[in-house]
């Protein structure tokens, strides 16, 4: 198995990830042609670059109004990349008067104080994934750049708590990081991975500015997208996550932990748009061979098993907690009848979350129900690889969740639940029917 292994050490964005893989090895003309393919009037540059006294590969995207590049270290095209720590920060379908200096609307993630260009339009997803299916590309690096895109715009609707359809990008919907998401796709095809991992994500420190007030770094859509990735905070305060790079991660389906055993055969270190102390602002892609032996270990992470039998409280208490308990995180929560002391009957409630997140669910258990006591431990968690398809119904799009065996082999593939109950409510058809309609439709996928 071909493994990719992404070092977060100073956070990723996307300009850092194409100078990744560039230089590990992904020739730069096959991201040129992915640009080009696009139709929308950006080029590629690429440069070498020292960040920290290390060299590595800067990619920037520019259009035809990118002004031209100053020196090495502040370039006047630092696309997607890491900001100062106070800086003009806007969400997806706002715009706000620009300082001065950054002539140009801003979306919620991007750190591009270095880059100048007029003002982009505003563009629904709807707009952007329609460019994304016109181009001639691989089925693959479609389906990977459209699906960054549907999560960017579902992390903005949830913020927002508006529908996804309302959602008008405005930095992200500039060419240039539409560029900068497809050619990221494309890059990564490139290199066949077959699994993505991450080490934990520095996301950097300080604040942003936008049109609500002055929040935090990680920017809200950064924190919704990332979920539950593990994230700390180290060096110089500055946006080093950006709402791009985190959806590049889930794009990816990385999955979060060290560096596992395996060959390296290629490395590759991505520059951001400049070099800062204490700290080279890199990102480091180790692309290496994985025997099958040391998948299972390497596919096993820990998880939290809390329980608490309880006797003396109602169900709708009982639901109630668990709706809160998933709120804050768990991943499963589910209740069983048992048969207690002098032969009661009582319901286990079972919570199963990261191990990081216990103490917050415990203190919740005890809050939320009636039982004065719990007991929780730590156990190992296999799960297999999963990956995301689309398929085309009379109803409408469904995707279908695969899983795959650590040797690729598919070992399951169910279409998504909300998708089909959407569409069946939508058109007044039977949910079954929608169901077998998505799993008639990749399974002649799958025959070709």
């Amino acid at each position: 198995m071909r493994i990719g292994y992404l070092e977060c050490f100073s956070g990723i964005s996307g300009d850092m990830l194409l100078g990744a893989l560039v230089d590990a090895g992904v020739a730069f003309k096959r991201l040129e042609e992915a640009a080009a393919a696009l139709n929308i009037g950006v080029r590629l540059e690429m440069r070498k670059v020292m960040r920290g006294g290390l060299a590595a590969t800067k990619v920037d995207v520019l259009t035809s109004d990118s002004a031209p590049r100053q020196h090495e270290e502040e370039p006047a095209h630092s696309h997607d990349s890491h900001a100062a720590h106070s800086h003009e920060h806007e969400h997806a379908h706002h715009t706000h008067e620009p300082d001065e200096q950054e002539p140009h609307e801003h979306h919620a993630h991007p750190g591009r104080h270095e880059h100048e260009h007029s003002y982009a339009p505003h563009r629904s997803l709807s707009a952007i994934l329609g460019i994304i299916a016109a181009a001639p590309l691989s089925a693959a690096v479609k389906e990977r750049a459209s699906r960054a895109f549907r999560l960017l715009g579902e992390a903005e609707a949830a913020i927002h708590s508006i529908p996804v359809e309302q959602v008008h990008f405005h930095e992200v919907g500039a060419v240039d990081t539409i560029a900068d998401i497809v050619c990221a796709a494309a890059g990564c095809e490139a290199l066949g991975v077959d699994r993505w991992i991450a080490s934990p994500l520095n996301v950097g420190s300080g604040t942003v500015h936008c049109q609500h007030g002055t929040l935090p770094v990680p920017a809200p859509a950064t924190l919704a997208l990332l979920g539950q990735a593990p994230v700390y905070a180290a060096g110089e305060p500055m946006e080093r996550v950006t709402p791009t790079g985190a959806a590049l991660l889930r794009m990816l389906d990385v999955s979060y932990g060290p560096l596992p055993a395996m060959r390296v055969l290629a490395r590759g270190y991505g520059a951001g748009g400049r070099d800062t102390p204490g700290g080279p602002n890199l990102l480091r892609l180790l692309m290496g061979e994985q025997n099958e032996a040391a998948t299972d270990s390497d596919a096993t992470e820990p998880i939290a098993v809390i329980e608490a039998v309880i006797d003396d409280a109602s169900p709708q208490l009982l639901a109630y907690a668990s709706e809160l308990l998933l709120e804050a995180g768990a991943w499963d929560v589910y209740r069983a009848a048992v048969q207690m002391k002098k032969g009661r009957t009582g319901v286990q409630m079972t919570v199963l979350s990261s191990p990081e997140l216990a103490p917050v669910l415990r203190e919740i258990v005890f809050r939320e129900t009636t039982t004065i006591g719990l007991r929780w431990r730590i156990e190992n968690k296999l799960a297999l690889r999963r990956e995301f398809a689309e398929v085309e119904t009379a109803w409408g799009k469904v995707r279908i969740k695969i899983a795959r065996w650590p040797s690729g082999k598919i070992a399951n593939a169910s279409p998504e639940y909300e998708d089909c109950r959407k569409l069946a409510r939508q058109h007044g058809v039977a949910l079954k029917a929608v169901l077998e309609a998505a799993i008639h439709a990749y399974a002649h996928i799958e025959k070709q």
